[in-house]
């Protein structure tokens, strides 16, 4: 008789999934506290957006606010597959700080529910769901006083690494099509979005062995999706892709991400695609996936958190 600790499905180094239906996620279990943040005085406090379906998310405000200017609101939706990782990783919570104090933001970091105990397209209900919760502050009359008092809603971007930039991405999709009453959505900001297909583009692999994790982590998290071309995937296969709900993108990708040119393939799509807003596109040389959070005082972390609070602020005036 087979273990029901035998392996089904190994996504290392990620998670697995045992015969029993237990899934052992390896890395991305630990959280921290919401805080006052010692090196930039940022305040953070956690929020529950949604109390039957338990969406929740971290709030961080800086520590310089003009009562006589709004803030830029910046939707954060953290990566990890769509089955690791938290809004409350400490990886996120370090990034998230920096970055508010930084860009002088206030950010909404989205707490999604995970794959595979909720399937996706759960995490972009969810992701959408919270959009809506803070759009819902911008007549002043919110449950948030932080949202009530200092967001800009005219002045909002959506963001995310790895599998959260995938959901930003589709998140303006929605916003192109189901405008949010009270919001303005400026911008996105996908930091090596998992995007992928089944044809290989630039450099890519071509055979299947190399191609089959991503399908398959695609398929184990969505598995009701059509498949690798889905548009929530491959933008690519998106015949709408020319209606993203933004006027400018930032994309990072890193030299050594096997995700690398997906982010090249996004950037010349909607470039090429009749969308007609302006693509900006930083590749950082002799990085790998999601650097920025594993080293965060690198050079170039800090100028990955430079650059994006450049892109947020860009026109405004002091």
């Amino acid at each position: 008789m087979a273990s029901t600790e035998e392996i089904l499905h190994d996504f290392s180094p990620f998670f697995r999934v045992l015969k029993c239906g237990r899934v052992d996620r390896l890395i991305g279990n630990v959280t921290v506290p919401a805080s006052v943040d010692p090196a930039t005085g940022v305040r953070s406090k956690d929020v529950i957006i949604n109390a039957e379906s338990g969406v929740s998310a971290r709030l961080y405000l800086p520590k310089s606010i003009d009562t006589g200017h709004k803030l830029p609101l910046f939707v954060y939706i953290h990566g990890g597959a769509f089955v690791i990782d938290t809004a409350f990783s400490p990886l996120y919570h370090t990034f998230l700080n920096n970055l508010a104090a930084e860009a002088n933001i206030i950010v909404v970091s989205v707490d999604y529910r995970r794959a595979p105990e909720h399937p996706l397209p759960i995490a972009y209900e969810d992701s959408w769901d919270a959009i809506l919760w803070a759009a819902s502050h911008s007549s002043g009359n919110g449950q948030e006083a932080w949202l009530n008092e200092y967001a800009d809603f005219q002045s909002v971007f959506f963001s995310g690494d790895s599998a959260g930039a995938n959901i930003a991405h589709n998140m303006a999709m929605l916003a192109g099509s189901e405008k949010v009453e009270g919001m303005h959505v400026e911008g996105i900001v996908l930091v090596h979005p998992f995007f992928w297909g089944k044809t290989p583009v630039g450099g890519e692999p071509a055979d299947p062995e190399s191609r089959a994790f991503c399908e398959k982590l695609w398929l184990y998290a969505n598995p009701g999706s059509s498949g690798i071309d889905d548009p929530l995937v491959n933008p690519g296969a998106d015949l709408k892709i020319w209606s993203l709900g933004c006027k400018r993108v930032l994309v990072f990708v890193a030299e050594k991400d096997s995700l690398r040119h997906r982010g090249i393939y996004y950037k010349e799509l909607l470039e090429n695609s009749g969308w007609g807003g302006k693509v900006e596109f930083v590749e950082n040389k002799d990085e790998d996936h999601v650097f920025f959070l594993f080293n965060p005082t690198s050079n170039n972390a800090v100028s990955l958190v430079r650059s994006v609070a450049s892109f947020i602020n860009e026109g405004k005036t002091e």
